[in-house]
C-alpha cells in the first residue's frame, strides 16, 4: 500500500479528533451521535475519495494476495503501525470524550484503525497494480495491539509510534515515484520518512520523581539511498548527463522527544490538539548508526 493512502488515514483520524474537542455539547448522548455522525463521514468519504483518486487509476482484477515485504526494507510497514496504532489512539480518545465505556473503548475503539485498513487492504486485493498483502496485514495488526495493549495495561500510551520527516535528495531522480514536489514528497519518498518509538520514561518510574514527564526518549528507524522499491536497477543521470548511483542502507537513531499530552493544559481543544501534533516527533540532535558508522546530527 502506498505512503499517500496510510498518511491520509492519520491525518483524517487527526482532523476528527481535534473537532471532537468542542466542549459546547455537555449531554453524552448527544457527543456519541456527533462522533458516531463524524467517523461515519470521515471513514465513508475517506474510501470514496480513495477509490476515485487512486484506484480508479488502475485497472482491477479478480481477488489476489501480493507478498512485498522485501519492498522499501520494510518502511512501509512501519508506517502501516503508526496508521493503525494512532487511529485507536485517537479514536480511542474521542469515544472517551463521548463518553464509552471503557470496554467499548478498548474494542471500538482500538480495533477502528485496524477495520480501516483492512477495508484498504481488501481494496488493494482487487487492484492489478497491488494485492492483499499479509505483511501490511500483520503490520496493521500490531499498530492497533500496541494502543490497545497499553491502554488495557496502563490505562495511558507510555511508548508511543511516531513519525518525522525531511526531505531526501532522491526524489528529483525518479519524481513520478517519489513526488514531485515537498507536499507528494512526504507521502512518497521513504528515504525522508523515520519512524519512531517514542518511550516516556517518568511512567515506568513507581516513585514520584523530578524527572520531566513530558519529555521522551525516542528511537527512530529509516532508510536512504532507495529509488526503487526492491532494488536501484534504474539508470538516472543527473543535471550534466552523469549515471549516478546509490547504495541502499537502513537508518538507526537514539534521540529526544516531547510528549505533548504530558504537557498539563485545562483547554479542552489545546488537549485535543496536543493529542493530534503527537503524532509527530519533534526535531532534536540524534545518533546515527548506518553502513556500520555512528554519526551525530543536529536535527
Amino acid at each position: 500500500m502506498v505512503s499517500r493512502i496510510r498518511i491520509f488515514c492519520v491525518l483524517f483520524m487527526v482532523a476528527g479528533q481535534i473537532a471532537f474537542a468542542s466542549d459546547s455539547l455537555s449531554v453524552l448522548r448527544t457527543r456519541k451521535i456527533v462522533l458516531g455522525a463524524s467517523s461515519l463521514a470521515l471513514t465513508g468519504g475517506s474510501l470514496i475519495y480513495l477509490n476515485q483518486a487512486w484506484y480508479q487509476q488502475y485497472s482491477s482484477s479478480g481477488f489476489h494476495f501480493f507478498n512485498d515485504n522485501d519492498e522499501w526494507f520494510q518502511m512501509d510497514k512501519y508506517g502501516h503501525m503508526l496508521t493503525t496504532y494512532q487511529t485507536g489512539r485517537l479514536m480511542m480518545g474521542a469515544m472517551k470524550w463521548a463518553g464509552y465505556s471503557r470496554r467499548s473503548r478498548l474494542i471500538a475503539g482500538g480495533m477502528s484503525g485496524l477495520a480501516y485498513m483492512t477495508a484498504i487492504e481488501v481494496m488493494d486485493g482487487y487492484s492489478t497494480g497491488w494485492g492483499f498483502s499479509w505483511g501490511d496485514m500483520g503490520a496493521n495488526a500490531l499498530g492497533s495491539g500496541l494502543a490497545i495493549g497499553q491502554e488495557a495495561l496502563w490505562k495511558q500510551q507510555r511508548i508511543q509510534l511516531k513519525f518525522s520527516f525531511s526531505q531526501s535528495a532522491y526524489a528529483q531522480y525518479r519524481p513520478e515515484l517519489l513526488g514531485k514536489s515537498v507536499s507528494t514528497q512526504v507521502l512518497k519518498d521513504y528515504n525522508g520518512q523515520t519512524y519512531w518509538l517514542s518511550v516516556n520514561p517518568s511512567s515506568f518510574f513507581k516513585t514520584e520523581n523530578s524527572f520531566p514527564k513530558w519529555i521522551n526518549l525516542a528511537l527512530g528507524y529509516g532508510a536512504d539511498g532507495m529509488i526503487g522499491a526492491r532494488y536501484n536497477n534504474i539508470v538516472v543521470m543527473d543535471e550534466q548527463g552523469n549515471t549516478r548511483s546509490f547504495d541502499r542502507y537502513r537508518q538507526y537513531y537514539v534521540s529526544l522527544d516531547i510528549d505533548f499530552t504530558r504537557i498539563p493544559v485545562k483547554s479542552a481543544f489545546l488537549k485535543a490538539v496536543f493529542s493530534g501534533i503527537n503524532i509527530i516527533k519533534v526535531p532534536f540532535p540524534n545518533l546515527e548508526l548506518s553502513q556500520g558508522k555512528l554519526k551525530f546530527n543536529a536535527y
